[in-house]
């Protein structure tokens, strides 16, 4: 039993690097410690309690870490200083010997953070509590708010695919689940909380059932009935795991919404089989041709990494060419960083980092295009917009059901409520449509 009397009146401060599963652990760790009588100290304010949750995706979100707990010890002198996240699962020992680090927590401690906090004391050397890769088995569920209006559950964890140049499956250790019963009831409890918007999140999401034999087709099934939430969004789904019945079944859904987000990686099949992934260009060019027949409007954001090992100029430009002729409405372009580790160290052929820029820059361009395409066309009709909160004096925001960012004049009492709103032209900077509020 955990004395949680030393935690009565406390205050603490929360930093989280990476994705958005990163995002809603963190808010469950900030739940945890909300119950234990912690509260989150308020700007200006020293905290008791410092929570970093890492991620090491690439040699600059270690570099990102690093620099969050070292400002985070200067901003909060004393504080007792919790390190967890991918960075923590893989490097513990580096981690614990920054100054002012308190307790490193792995994968499979996070869920049980309070244990590991003692009477908040620190002893000078900071403690790593570490569980090895392979005997990660636990999934600790997790639906959190944001710091809008959606909340975020965690589906699954983990990841079995090993592709060439990833850690994530050394960090998050083996695919796994909840059942479906759990993620229903933790959806209707949002549903309770007033959450209209539910994003679903996970290492590896299609792969939802390995541990309890369903499947991600039941899941969104399931979530399709709960009544309360009018919105789900699918985070990021691999492309061979994207079934065409999933795809035709939120064509037809009173829930999930046009939006898709699937991880091309490279669009060269040399490249793709260098990275190990398990699917083809032709594959890919499916799944977009499918949701594009059946759902026009429908968003789909791509994930690319320029400039990996293997990636010669030619292989590029193909990639490039099979980018441009898809019809996608944005991508979330990555730069190649080396990982110890990992298989693809062993190909010979490095791309320069001057390289990789220029290759970043012409995604990133095309991107662009492709985004301002999508949303021009889409003036002029009237769609309907779940709005945000935002600070007094700004514009305030919020997304159509096929993710397109609007931007009206600020009205509180419209936060987290949908809205019916014409929409007009872009924006100065490019970044959302102008609308006009019908009802």
């Amino acid at each position: 039993m955990i004395d949680t009397t030393v935690f009565q009146n406390k205050t603490a401060v929360y930093y989280t690097l990476g994705c958005k599963l990163n995002f809603s652990e963190t808010s469950t760790i900030g739940k945890i410690l909300r119950e234990a009588g912690v509260r989150t100290a308020r700007k200006g304010e020293h905290a008791d309690i410092c929570v970093v949750n890492t991620c090491s995706v690439t040699e600059m979100a270690d570099k990102k870490c690093r620099q969050a707990i070292h400002r985070l010890v200067k901003q909060h002198p004393g504080a007792f200083v919790v390190v967890t996240g991918c960075y923590a699962q893989l490097k513990p020992g580096d981690v614990a010997k920054i100054e002012g680090v308190d307790v490193v927590l792995g994968a499979e401690q996070k869920k049980d953070l309070l244990q590991y906090l003692g009477d908040l004391q620190k002893h000078g050397e900071g403690e790593a509590y570490t569980t090895a890769t392979k005997d990660i088995r636990s999934f600790a569920p997790s639906c959190s708010r944001g710091d809008r209006t959606r909340f975020f559950l965690k589906v699954q964890d983990g990841c079995d695919y090993f592709c060439s140049y990833c850690t994530i499956p050394f960090a998050r250790g083996r695919s796994r689940n909840g059942t479906i019963a759990s993620m229903v009831e933790q959806a209707c409890q949002a549903a309770a909380e007033g959450g209209k918007e539910i994003v679903l999140t996970g290492v590896n999401i299609g792969d939802f059932g390995k541990t309890t034999g369903e499947t991600f087709f039941d899941l969104v099934k399931a979530l399709d009935e709960v009544e309360g939430i009018e919105r789900y969004r699918i985070s990021s789904i691999e492309p061979n795991l994207l079934a065409d019945e999933i795809i035709e079944f939120v064509s037809r859904s009173r829930r999930f919404m046009p939006h898709f987000h699937i991880p091309l990686q490279s669009g060269s099949d040399e490249v793709l089989k260098l990275m190990r992934r398990r699917y083809d260009t032709a594959l890919f060019a499916s799944k977009v041709k499918k949701i594009k027949e059946i759902m026009p409007d429908a968003f789909i954001g791509v994930d690319v990494i320029v400039g990996t090992r293997g990636e010669t100029g030619e292989f590029f430009e193909n990639a490039y060419e099979f980018i441009a002729g898809l019809d996608v409405t944005q991508l979330h372009v990555f730069s190649y960083s080396e990982r110890p580790g990992t298989q693809a160290l062993k190909i010979e052929h490095v791309v320069t980092p001057d390289e990789k820029h220029k290759r970043s820059q012409r995604l990133l361009t095309l991107s662009d295009e492709k985004t301002r395409s999508f949303y021009v066309r889409h003036t002029g009709q009237v769609m309907p917009v779940l709005m945000e909160k935002t600070k007094a004096g700004l514009p305030m925001h919020g997304f159509t059901t096929n993710y397109i960012r609007v931007e009206v004049e600020n009205d509180p009492s419209l936060d987290n409520k949908v809205v019916n709103v014409l929409l007009g032209e872009l924006n100065e900077e490019g970044t959302a449509l102008k609308g006009t509020i019908l009802s």
